[in-house]
């Protein structure tokens, strides 16, 4: 499917043609080098549109894989420090728990 220039383009590329017009050039060589350059402005068109998707995509992908990582650092921050520092407090309480248990053993057999 082909689609035609806008209209603000085909004046743009006529008045381009004739700005380089030469001497003795005919009005259908004119619209020759006016339809060349309708060509060549549809395909700088067609070109930075195609960058500025692949630009689009690839922002959007960096700010998921950021997200996804940032995701992933916050729950490793709560699963991982807690989980340490509860393994520590939870051994030395039962260390003081057992050291307790056996002063009071030691107490109630020496007495």
């Amino acid at each position: 499917m082909k689609k035609t220039p806008s209209p603000e383009t085909q004046n743009n590329a006529l008045a381009m043609a004739k700005a380089t017009q030469k001497p003795g050039q005919t009005k259908e060589q004119t619209k020759l080098i006016a339809a060349g350059i309708e060509k060549g402005i549809a395909e700088y068109k067609k070109r930075e549109k195609a960058k500025s998707r692949d630009r689009d995509k690839a922002r959007k992908q960096q700010l998921k894989v950021k997200s996804n990582n940032h995701q992933i650092d916050d729950t490793d921050m709560y699963q991982g420090e807690p989980n340490s520092q509860m393994t520590t407090a939870a051994w030395s309480l039962l260390g003081l728990l057992l050291l307790s248990w056996a002063g009071f053993a030691v107490y109630m057999f020496m007495a």
